[in-house]
């Protein structure tokens, strides 16, 4: 890493705030700790700026230059070829929850490429790497749980059979989505029993948990949970 990235990260640090993140993500590699929203700000001066010098200066060696390597992606002004060959290559280095919801939401340049980010994802959906799996899922959750996509996604999420905790996780927070947007369709992939039990539950618990799902809906899904 540069001096100069070196510079950025250690004057935006906070060791409580470093102690506070690490805590929540379980083997995360060494953080400065360094919030979310600077992180940001310092990737889209460095993607305007400096791409892509800045991503050969920035390693894998903490979540801060992990983080910045994946936004730079999003933010660059880049075409759509050089954007999926730069994310290809970064995939394989997401090790947790944090890094890969963070990047995935960043790939806003996906709503108008639609087809194209589809056909690049189905790789990561038959990997049997647990973050290259929930890549896939988090990207169809922010980006394709639209009416034209809906079906496919639905069946995607109940014929994926990693039960990585990450990855159940992920399938059960992406139903609890769809659920708000596609309640009839979701509740059949909850009713027909093809998802795996410990997705189905956990799906049905963040429901549950959920504030924009009715009282009534509420209960027909304790009903069900308790029957699973």
């Amino acid at each position: 890493m540069s001096e100069m990235l070196y510079k950025l990260l250690v004057e935006n640090a906070s060791s409580d705030y470093a102690r506070f993140s690490s805590s929540l993500i379980p083997g995360c590699r060494k953080m400065y700790g360094v919030r979310i929203p600077v992180l940001r700000n310092i990737a889209k001066k460095l993607a305007k700026e400096q791409y892509p010098q800045c991503l050969m200066e920035l390693t894998d060696d903490s979540f801060e230059e992990t983080m910045l390597q994946g936004f730079i992606i999003g933010y660059a002004r880049i075409d759509l070829d050089e954007r999926l060959r730069r994310l290809a290559e970064f995939v394989p280095k997401i090790d947790n929850w944090s890094i890969n919801d963070s990047v995935c939401i960043t790939m806003k340049f996906t709503t108008g490429n639609r087809a194209r980010v589809w056909e690049f994802l189905k790789k990561y959906l038959n990997s049997n790497r647990e973050f290259e799996v929930r890549f896939a899922v988090i990207m169809l959750m922010d980006f394709y749980l639209t009416e034209e996509y809906i079906d496919q996604v639905l069946e995607i999420y109940e014929n994926i059979r990693l039960l990585d905790y990450y990855v159940m996780m992920g399938v059960a927070w992406s139903l609890a989505t769809a659920y708000d947007k596609f309640p009839e369709k979701t509740m059949q992939i909850l009713q027909n029993g093809k998802l795996p039990k410990p997705t189905c539950r956990k799906a049905i618990q963040k429901m549950i948990e959920s504030h924009r799902v009715s009282e009534a809906d509420k209960q027909i899904l304790r009903e069900m949970r308790n029957l699973k």
